[in-house]
């Protein structure tokens, strides 16, 4: 097989690179000429992902800091592609509880899975950015943390800090030349939220394609005046 890519001179790595989501802008990226590395856990997923020279994957548990610094290692390993773009794409849903329905249990793992993640992999790869002069990190959150709904206190509770999270890092890390910013979807169209809502409006769904694109942007250049933004990625129908 033979692929045409434009020059490869900097990194992206994409956590939850393997999903639904992450599949579309990882594709998305490549095509676009970058390296990108991707960390995976579930091996049935990397079915969605097809073999390119700059794609690198990496099996790593992102909970656990040994996995996480030899996926950075991996990650920074070609001197002529330095890393410069981190995106956050590992996440969790669950609703259907109201608070004192829910177990605490609810809410510790949702902060895991939305926050700690995203706030352990940037905390690894930061040094990495200041080291090569500067990048992009982007995080995901939701557009539920301005338009909550019942029964979900924890999601949004989860997506809320992410928003503080990437507030702070924009600030602490401008000097450095790291923007930061989080993306607000609402639902996004993936096979599995096809499959969960079979019966929903579609129309109004995020779509994989165009947040792909939005990403694509604030890892580029032409997206250098951005930094503690929050940013909506959802559908006009």
């Amino acid at each position: 097989m033979v692929w045409t890519v434009s020059a490869v001179n900097r990194t992206v790595l994409v956590t939850g690179g393997t999903g639904g989501l992450g599949s579309v802008v990882t594709k998305h990226l490549l095509d676009t000429g970058w390296r990108v590395v991707v960390p995976w856990i579930v091996r049935e997923e990397l079915d969605r992902l097809t073999e390119h020279p700059n794609l690198h994957l990496v099996e790593a548990d992102l909970a656990d800091e040994g996995n996480v610094e030899t996926l950075l290692s991996v990650t920074a390993a070609d001197p002529h592609a330095p890393l410069f773009g981190l995106v956050n794409l590992v996440g969790g849903f669950t609703a259907g509880q109201r608070v004192h329905e829910a177990p605490i249990e609810v809410l510790d793992s949702q902060l895991d899975l939305n926050l700690r993640t995203a706030y352990t992999v940037t905390q690894a790869s930061l040094p990495h950015l200041i080291r090569n002069g500067g990048g992009s990190v982007i995080c995901m959150s939701a557009a539920a943390t301005r338009r909550p709904f019942p029964g979900a206190a924890s999601y949004i509770a989860s997506k809320a800090a992410v928003v503080a999270l990437v507030e702070t890092l924009a600030l602490e890390y401008i000097d450095d030349h790291i923007r930061v910013n989080a993306l607000l979807p609402f639902v996004i169209d993936t096979p599995g939220n096809r499959a969960a809502m079979p019966d929903s409006d579609r129309r109004s769904w995020s779509q994989p394609g165009d947040i792909a694109k939005v990403i694509d942007f604030l890892l580029s250049h032409n997206g250098a005046a951005i930094t503690g933004g929050s940013i909506p990625v959802t559908n006009v129908g």
